[in-house]
């Protein structure tokens, strides 16, 4: 079993695309802390990106794509010493979907964000940097433009499933990018994605999502990876953060609440189908885990 497939099989990732924005001449725009995870491709042209909380600009060329993880504020200018001004007005005024910054349109940028259901979302994004930028130059950026240009064309024509097709799409691009990341970065990953990269720890997660009902212990798992319970239990918790049994409660209590979420199977049921004897004993984990009784979240997800 795959881990990266079981986490996105539980995120509920969807697309929106925002307007565009051409930029011409000099110009510089200032855009509030995104509500998702913000991505852009440039179409057309150059212009320089700079997050708050990031020491350096980003110098983005054309062909380039980048996706901001966190809610910072960001700035999109041809000359970053210029006083920017307020992205909102500018896209409130856009024409035919398109905002416009300066004089002329040597610049074309397309994007949108990622929203995300559920708690796993912490899995893969709260250990990456605050942007990744994907240069031109990369079969991902090939994929992300490409993806994008897809997922305009599905929401503007709504064609039969056009939602679930640009909800996979946006899926295809953020595995892409993820990917590019642990290939380029994989000394500098931290959290759940460096465990993935760790191939001590990734074969411990392995066995973890292949059975996740089954009563592991750590020398089990050590066992799974060819190593011993103490080396186990210090590679695990140096990549991901936490040890590999409090990892395991984690995920059971992820699918179950994604089985609550998705399904009308008794608390007791869904209890045993993720490796917890009573159901006691699973009301427990689980809102120690999530801050809510199995039944509360059910009936606030319901609301």
């Amino acid at each position: 079993m795959d881990p990266l497939e079981d986490v996105l099989s539980l995120l509920g990732v969807t697309a929106h695309l925002s307007s565009g924005m051409t930029g011409g001449g000099r110009w510089a725009v200032r855009f509030p802390p995104p509500a998702g995870v913000k991505f852009n491709v440039v179409s057309r042209g150059g212009c320089w990106l700079r997050v708050d909380d990031v020491p350096d600009p980003i110098r983005l060329r054309e062909g380039d794509c980048y996706l901001l993880t966190r809610p910072l504020a960001f700035t999109l200018a041809s000359d970053l010493d210029l006083p920017p001004e307020p992205a909102p007005p500018l896209f409130a005024a856009a024409v035919e979907g398109i905002a416009r910054a300066g004089e002329g349109d040597e610049v074309l940028l397309l994007g949108g964000a990622f929203s995300f259901s559920g708690r796993v979302r912490t899995l893969l994004l709260d250990n990456l940097p605050p942007v990744l930028h994907v240069p031109a130059q990369t079969p991902e950026a090939g994929t992300v433009r490409w993806a994008v240009s897809e997922i305009d064309a599905e929401l503007r024509r709504r064609p039969i499933a056009a939602t679930l097709v640009a909800e996979h799409l946006a899926v295809v691009m953020l595995i892409r990018i993820l990917r590019l990341h642990l290939a380029g970065n994989p000394s500098r990953t931290t959290g759940w994605l460096a465990g993935l990269a760790d191939p001590i720890v990734s074969a411990a997660l392995r066995a973890m999502h292949a059975r996740p009902a089954y009563p592991w212990t750590v020398a089990e798992l050590a066992r799974s990876a060819a190593v011993s319970r103490s080396t186990l239990a210090a590679r695990f918790k140096d990549a991901v953060g936490r040890g590999p049994l409090e990892y395991l409660t984690e995920w059971r209590i992820e699918l179950a609440a994604d089985r609550i979420r998705r399904g009308s199977d008794s608390v007791a049921t869904i209890a045993r189908a993720v490796g917890y004897g009573s159901e006691s004993a699973f009301s427990v984990a689980f809102k120690r885990t999530t801050g809510f009784s199995p039944r509360a979240f059910r009936n606030r997800d319901a609301a």
